[in-house]
C-alpha cells in the first residue's frame, strides 16, 4: 500500500465519525446550550443574530439526525436550539446590569461551593450502589462527617486532623450499615434510615455536651487554593479568577474525586470487580471474587466520601457545627446519582445543576424580591423535575439492593 493511501485510512475514519448521527446530535445539542449561553454573563451579548445562529445550526442538526435514526439526541438539539434561540430572545429584553447582578461570577462560584458537599455524597451512593448495596444512610454519615471534622480540628488544632477524624467517623457509621446490610442481610432501606437517625441522636447529643455554650470561632478551616495566575488568560481571564481563583481546597478534592471515582471504576480491574458483584453476583463468587469483601469495601468508603462531603460543611465552608447542618444534602446527593444514571460524570453535572439552584436563590432573593421561603424551595423543585421529568427511566446495576447468600 502506499504511502498515501495509509495517509488517506485515517482521515477517511475521522470523517466518517464526525458524520456519524450521533456525533452531529452532540453537535446540535452544543449548539443549543452555546445559543443560551451566549446571551448570559460573562459574554452578555446585546445582538441576537449569535445566539439566533447557534440555536438554528442545533435545529438543523437535530432535524438531520432524527431523520437518520438518531431520535433522543436529535429530539434534544431541536429542543435546545429552539429554547436556546427564544431564551437569548428573551434575555435581550433585560436590562445588562440585572444580569450580571443576578448570574455573577460570584454566583458560579458559589455553585461549586454548593455542589461539592452533594457531589462527595452522590459519589459515596454510586460507589455502594455499583457494589449492589443501597446506602440511604449517605445523610447521617455527612452529619458525623461534619461534627466530627469540627471535633478533631478543634481538639488538634489542623483541619488535616479534622477532615482524617471525619473520614474515619463516616467509613464506621457505613460499616454499621454493611454488617446489617450485607452480613445480616437486613432490609438496606430500613438499614440506611436507621444510620440517619442514629447519626442525628449521636451528634445531637455530642454537640450539647460538648460544646455547650456552641462552637470555638477559632476553629481550624481548610485552606483555600489561590489561582490568581488565572487572570493572564486573555478576555476570560478576570471572570475565571472571580470563579475559580478563592475556592476551597475540597471543592479541588471534590473534582479530584469524581475523576478518581471515574478512573478506578471504569479503567482497573478492581472497578471491573466491583461493577461485576452490583451485576451479578453469583457469577463473580464463582470466578473467585470475594462478594462480601467487595461490598464491604465499597460501602466503607462510601461512607468515607459522604463524612467529606459533611466535613466541607464545616470545617472547609461554614467554620461551625449546626444540628441536622446537612439538611437533606445526603437524600439530594441520591437523586443526583440516580439522575446521573450511576455515572461518575454525569452524577457530578447533576450536582451542579442542583448547586447552581442554591446558589442562584440568593441574587433571586435579592433582584426579584421573591420570598425566601418560595426561593429556598427552587434546589428541591429541581431535583423533583430533574427525576421525574428529565432522565425518564434510570435502571439502577442489576443486583442493587438484593443481600447475596453465599452457596
Amino acid at each position: 500500500m502506499s504511502t498515501s493511501a495509509l495517509s488517506e485510512v485515517p482521515v477517511a475514519g475521522i470523517v466518517r465519525r464526525l458524520t456519524e448521527p450521533r456525533t452531529i446530535g452532540i453537535v446540535g445539542v452544543a449548539c443549543g446550550l452555546v445559543a443560551f449561553w451566549l446571551a448570559l454573563p460573562p459574554w452578555t451579548l446585546r445582538d441576537v443574530g449569535g445566539p439566533i445562529a447557534a440555536g438554528f445550526v442545533g435545529l438543523a442538526c437535530g432535524l438531520a439526525v432524527v431523520t437518520r435514526g438518531e431520535r433522543r439526541l436529535g429530539w434534544w438539539a431541536i429542543g435546545l436550539g429552539m429554547v436556546g434561540a427564544l431564551g437569548a430572545v428573551w434575555l435581550q429584553t433585560k436590562d445588562a446590569d440585572t444580569l450580571n447582578d443576578v448570574l455573577t461570577a460570584g454566583v458560579l462560584a458559589s455553585t461549586l461551593r454548593f455542589a461539592t458537599p452533594l457531589a462527595f455524597a452522590a459519589l459515596g451512593g454510586l460507589v455502594s450502589e455499583r457494589s449492589g448495596v443501597v446506602n440511604i444512610g449517605l445523610e447521617g454519615m455527612m452529619l458525623m462527617g461534619a461534627f466530627f471534622g469540627v471535633w478533631g480540628a478543634e481538639a488538634s488544632g489542623s483541619w488535616v486532623v479534622g477532615i482524617l477524624v471525619a473520614m474515619v467517623s463516616g467509613g464506621v457509621l457505613a460499616l454499621v450499615h454493611g454488617v446489617f446490610s450485607i452480613h445480616f442481610r437486613a432490609d438496606q432501606i430500613v438499614s440506611g434510615f436507621a444510620v440517619n437517625f442514629l447519626a442525628l441522636g449521636l451528634t445531637g447529643y455530642l454537640f450539647s455536651s460538648i460544646y455547650p455554650g456552641g462552637i470555638p470561632s477559632d476553629i481550624a478551616r481548610v485552606p483555600n487554593v489561590d489561582l490568581g495566575f488565572l487572570s493572564g488568560i486573555p478576555a476570560v481571564g478576570d471572570f475565571l479568577v472571580n470563579v475559580l481563583g478563592d475556592l476551597s481546597l475540597m471543592v479541588w478534592l471534590m473534582v479530584g474525586s469524581v475523576i478518581l471515582v471515574s478512573v478506578v471504576l471504569f479503567r482497573t480491574p478492581i472497578g471491573l470487580r466491583i461493577r461485576s458483584v452490583g451485576e451479578h453476583p453469583r457469577a463473580a463468587d464463582t470466578v473467585g471474587i470475594s462478594v462480601y469483601g467487595i461490598r464491604y469495601t465499597a460501602v466503607v468508603v462510601s461512607g468515607i466520601l459522604a463524612a467529606l462531603g459533611g466535613a466541607f460543611l464545616s470545617i472547609g465552608f461554614t467554620g461551625t457545627f449546626a444540628e441536622n447542618m446537612t439538611s437533606g444534602r445526603g437524600f439530594i446527593g441520591l437523586a443526583a446519582m440516580i439522575f446521573g444514571k450511576w455515572l461518575p460524570g454525569p452524577t457530578f453535572a447533576a450536582t451542579l445543576l442542583f448547586g447552581f439552584g442554591f446558589a442562584l436563590a440568593i441574587p433571586l432573593q435579592r433582584e426579584a424580591g421573591v420570598s425566601e421561603n418560595i426561593i429556598s424551595t427552587l434546589p428541591y423543585v429541581l431535583t423533583l423535575v430533574a427525576l421525574v421529568g428529565v432522565i425518564g427511566r434510570s435502571v439502577p446495576p442489576a443486583a442493587d439492593g438484593k443481600p447475596y447468600v453465599k452457596q
